[in-house]
């Protein structure tokens, strides 16, 4: 590969570049390795302060290569903390958190480097900079400054203290979550307590069953075992035509690591008065002004103008939708209809969906193969970017047997960038949820004197049901919308053309502008010659038929009010918590989350509700003081998806030149210029927030 490997090689979590050696890699090489590169590393940055010059090649390339170095190594023990987490890694993990940690903090924290950057920002030939160097040492200076570079003394060292125990706190959160998750089993063993549940659950639960030791389950005669993992917990939900076993699974699953040995309670109330103190120190007045520092939306006050600008729309409609499963639910004779609790809430929807619609998400999955849906999904690239994704299997070490590793190529087939794809949930060993992230970064490095250009690679993460008794994975729709939005992620990372490592794909890209490639790709599940061009019956190979793609179109805005405020309560309580809630006094954090259900719920939180132990975005994740980041992005990747539709989504040609202008804009320019430019460079004009009422179908709202 393009960077100098370390000369340990005995060790596979040394070598420092290149595809990471997974069928080498043992949880005893964590620690060594980690320990040794970190004293390797301090000695280099000792090293590179006391020697650097101002300039390009004497302080930026040494200093990423130093990062790059680390980020290879730590980047893959906690991917695999993701995918493959067990009691030995966890604790091989946390051994050595603290010390890269503390690591990070003494690179953050270089008063040397720091003042290098600020002679190189000062120096005549910064002005002739390209602007992806200029974003790159003007973020290397604002983010030494939100690292506690100008603290001193005991202020610095409380500061470092935060950011060890901050980190450790986060692992926590994230292990009681999964741990809590994986523990709960409704074991069902009666026809009676399986009644509406689709085929497809049932193989999943005797599928799990089986796992659990009981071999001879089977989906038509049981046992079956339900989980809270999202492809067990949410079909249960819709279909169970018991209502005390859906309250019974829905009581477990909002009151997860909420009490016992994985009470998530404790953690997160520290990590907010934690965080309180450490914007503070960095003379902020609150968590949330330090992370809006650094991010599109200029203030806390302009996010929450948008916000409650939504949530009048959204909080209307959605009171109205409740009333209308109301109706709906009495008029098929439900007793509880004129008291619908959380848990019946999922049934009755989709009972209606199916009488308003015709259809439900169960009667689809036949049509949505992942084979196909990649072949779907791949064919839509190739037509928008001119990029062909080809199968690369076998040919680097993998995770996992599941897992699929493939090629991008341009249109003169060179390799432009690669992926791995692990689609499939194992709640044993794998968070939900699904995301992705950056194996190896786009990068033109020098190696003696020569210049090389190291190819982007992704890992794109998803939680989807598994293959079952010699079927193919058969997805929902709405795992075929999630399959996309995580590849939008993979192709802003992938098709980068910027050089330069700190602002090449989604480096140096604004948090609330991140999600903008990502939801812009969810609008071409209803792109007619999309969908047809993957949904086809995984046994007879008949197209999707006709009535089914009206109906999926006409179905795409029910509930929208409802699923938009929950977006927004999300959002608010977000930004409640770090921006206003003070730790210690009055309220506790459950409280604020009551307050702000009063006017982002329709139906309030049950008292035993413990959502926020549960909410790993802002509390394990990268989203604290940026959830809204999700509504404030789909705001851009709206009016990002309407140029398409001026110009008319069947006239393919037009289509293709948007397409290349889309990529060589909000794609290729990745973190080099600042996202209002490149959306501009796109669009012509800034964004407006028009598409995406219409999206949702709530302009009518208005």
């Amino acid at each position: 590969m393009v960077i100098a490997t370390s000369p340990h090689t005995d060790n596979p979590l040394l070598r420092g570049d290149g595809f990471p050696p997974f069928d080498q890699i043992q949880v005893s090489h964590v620690e060594p390795a980690v320990r040794q590169l970190l004293q390797e590393l301090t000695q280099e940055l000792e090293t590179l302060e006391q020697s650097f010059t101002p300039t390009w090649e004497g302080l930026v390339e040494p200093l990423e290569r130093l990062s790059d170095r680390l980020g290879w190594t730590w980047g893959i023990v906690s991917h695999l903390t993701g995918v493959k987490n067990s009691p030995e890694l966890r604790q091989a993990y946390e051994a050595v958190q603290p010390q890269v940690v503390e690591f990070y903090t003494r690179l953050g924290q270089s008063r040397p480097l720091y003042e290098g950057f600020k002679a190189l920002a000062a120096s005549p030939e910064f002005q002739s900079y390209p602007p992806a160097r200029k974003r790159i040492v003007e973020a290397a200076i604002r983010n030494a400054e939100h690292s506690g570079v100008s603290l001193t003394g005991a202020a610095k060292e409380r500061f470092n203290a935060i950011q060890l125990e901050l980190a450790e706190l986060s692992t926590q959160f994230s292990n009681n979550l999964l741990d809590a998750t994986k523990a709960f089993r409704l074991k069902l063993t009666q026809p009676d307590e399986v009644a509406g549940l689709p085929p497809s659950l049932l193989a999943l639960a005797a599928q799990t069953a089986r796992q659990d030791g009981i071999e001879t389950a089977t989906p038509e005669t049981g046992p079956w075992h339900i989980t809270l993992d999202f492809p067990s917990f949410g079909p249960f939900m819709q279909h169970s035509q018991r209502r005390d076993l859906r309250e019974q699974v829905y009581r477990a699953y909002i009151s997860r690591a909420s009490s016992g040995e994985w009470d998530n309670r404790p953690i997160l109330e520290r990590i907010l008065a934690l965080r309180v103190e450490e914007a503070q120190l960095l003379g902020f007045n609150t968590y949330a002004e330090l992370s809006l520092a650094s991010k599109m939306a200029d203030s806390v006050a302009s996010v929450e103008k948008l916000l409650e600008e939504l949530r009048q729309v959204s909080y209307s409609a959605a009171a109205r939708e409740l009333e209308e499963l109301k109706a709906f639910a009495a008029a098929q004779g439900a007793p509880e209809a004129n008291d619908l609790q959380h848990w019946d809430i999922p049934y009755w929807a989709e009972r209606q969906r199916e009488a308003l619609f015709d259809f439900n998400d169960e009667e689809l999955r036949p049509y949505f193969p992942l084979p196909q849906v990649l072949e779907g999904l791949f064919g839509l690239v190739k037509r928008l970017f001119g990029v062909t994704v080809v199968p690369a299997d076998g040919q680097v070490p993998v995770w996992h047997p599941d897992v699929r590793f493939f090629a991008i190529l341009d249109e003169n087939n060179l390799t432009i960038a690669h992926f791995y794809l692990d689609p499939y949930s194992r709640p044993a060993e794998k968070r939900g949820g699904a995301w992705m992230d950056d194996c190896l970064g786009r990068a033109k490095y020098r190696i003696q004197g020569e210049w090389r250009t190291r190819l982007p690679v992704a890992y794109l993460v998803c939680n989807q049901t598994p293959p079952v008794d010699g079927k193919p994975s058969l997805m929902t729709f709405s795992e075929v919308e999630t399959l996309f939005h995580e590849f939008g992620h993979g192709l802003h990372h992938m098709l980068t053309r910027v050089d330069e490592a700190g602002a090449a794909g989604i480096n140096n890209v604004e948090w609330d502008a991140v999600e903008l490639p990502s939801q812009f790709m969810e609008n071409w599940c209803y792109h007619r010659p999309t969908l047809f061009g993957m949904a086809r019956h995984y046994e007879t190979g008949e197209p999707l038929p006709e009535h089914y793609y009206e109906k999926l179109v006409a179905a795409r805005t029910y509930r929208a009010g409802s699923a938009l405020l929950r977006q927004l309560h999300f959002s608010l309580l977000d930004l409640e918590l770090h921006h206003r809630y003070q730790p210690g006094q009055g309220e506790t954090p459950q409280q604020v989350r009551d307050r702000l259900a009063q006017t982002t719920t329709i139906l309030p939180p049950l008292p035993e509700d413990a959502f926020l132990c549960s909410f790993s975005h802002i509390f394990a994740g990268g989203y604290a003081a940026g959830y809204y980041s999700y509504l404030w992005a789909e705001v851009l990747s709206a009016d990002a998806f309407a140029a398409f539709e001026e110009v008319g989504l069947d006239n393919e040609q037009a289509i293709a030149e948007m397409g290349r202008r889309y990529r060589e804009t909000v794609l290729a320019l990745g973190g080099s210029q600042p996202p209002m430019e490149i959306f501009k460079a796109f669009r012509g004009r800034e964004p407006i927030t028009e598409p995406l009422l219409r999206h949702r179908g709530l302009l009518s709202a208005i």
